[in-house]
């Protein structure tokens, strides 16, 4: 195999796969990327096993081939090249790169033994249009967990029903969830792990297509190819938690809310919040004898006063994916779930108890 290639789109591409690479045993094929030129073309791999990826960049080429190369060690060379194009060239079993009078030889392995990428048909098309899928992941991604013990929670959930389809996750003390209504979609549940979903809002904006098989999910954009494992395992019943109805809801201003959090989870992340009607009081719940408060002047119109205690960083979550100016806090009985919400998105928080 031998090329050229431009520096900065193969920087981009190689620096976008370091995530997918085996990183604590370099003598795995899994710590190296995979590359294969074919007409003009440069294919190129990583996988874990976990999850995988593949991008493709078009290259002056002199010679079609395969190769491997560590991909830590490729990408540190590259980085310090000057912008440009770059020579990749093979010789028995290794790759060399070369810029100017700049040159670095990496030992290459047995490209027969790189793991193939999963296959997938345009039958196992998910049909949900890329921003609701995107903005849907970002939104409850704060919420599902990386090291519960029940291993289904290390994600979030794509249920796709008859006429509608919802994003869920939770770590047991809230859980959040996107609800979209639609019509002729076939039912699917799928458990997308966490560690996906950093990953696809990091490589992906928009105008991409979705698919699955019984093991994978799998995201297809104009530059890359996203494959996971999804987390076998039966997700809660998160129906169950929901409030079908509420004895009290409470528009509220975002960033004013937001503010009055800060100052009072400034000592401590615990804080109590008081809804008068004409006001509403926040105050830090610290362990020690540290307390701070603050007021917020604003119209509740509830009849009487209600008081529930809440980790702020909850809330934060919720507020910072809130699109509107205003969001709505929903109410039953004291030290009962409350309910945040805007829109067609929601968190329900389990209380401290006072």
């Amino acid at each position: 195999m031998k090329l050229s290639i431009s520096k900065t789109p193969f920087e981009i591409i190689l620096s976008n796969f370091q995530s997918f690479l085996e990183k604590r045993d370099i003598s795995q094929i899994t710590s190296h990327i995979y590359f294969e030129c074919v007409n003009n073309t440069l294919t190129l791999r990583a996988t874990d096993y976990e999850i995988a990826i593949q991008s493709q960049i078009e290259v002056h080429t002199q010679e079609e081939g395969k190769a491997t190369a560590n991909g830590r060690d490729i990408l540190n060379f590259i980085k310090n090249l000057k912008e440009g194009d770059i020579t990749l060239e093979t010789q028995d079993d290794l790759l060399f790169i070369k810029q100017g009078r700049s040159k670095s030889s990496l030992q290459m392995f047995n490209v027969n033994e790189f793991p193939s990428l999963p296959e997938f048909s345009q039958s196992q098309q998910i049909n949900i249009e890329s921003h609701k899928f995107l903005s849907s992941i970002k939104k409850i991604n704060s919420t599902a967990e990386t090291n519960n013990a029940k291993f289904e929670l290390n994600g979030a959930l794509l249920d796709i029903k008859e006429y509608s389809f919802n994003f869920v996750a939770t770590d047991t003390r809230r859980l959040a969830i996107v609800k979209y209504d639609t019509q002729g979609i076939n039912t699917l549940s799928l458990i997308i792990p966490k560690r996906a979903m950093n990953e696809i809002q990091k490589l992906f904006v928009d105008n991409i297509e979705i698919f699955f098989n019984t093991t994978y999910i799998i995201i297809k954009s104009p530059t890359y190819l996203f494959f996971s494992k999804v987390i076998n395992g039966k997700y809660p019943d998160y129906e169950k938690i929901i409030p079908k109805e509420f004895k009290n809801t409470i528009k509220l201003p975002k960033d004013k809310f937001i503010e009055s959090i800060k100052i009072v989870s400034s000592l401590s992340n615990k804080i109590k919040i008081t809804l008068h009607a004409n006001e509403i009081l926040f105050e830090s719940m610290s362990d020690r004898n540290h307390k701070a408060s603050t007021q917020l002047d604003i119209q509740t119109n509830i009849q009487e006063e209600f008081v529930f205690g809440v980790d702020s960083k909850y809330v934060t979550d919720f507020l910072a994916q809130v699109d509107s100016a205003e969001f709505t806090i929903a109410l039953n009985e004291q030290n009962a779930p409350l309910t945040f919400m805007d829109n067609n998105f929601s968190t329900i928080i389990m209380p401290i108890i006072l």
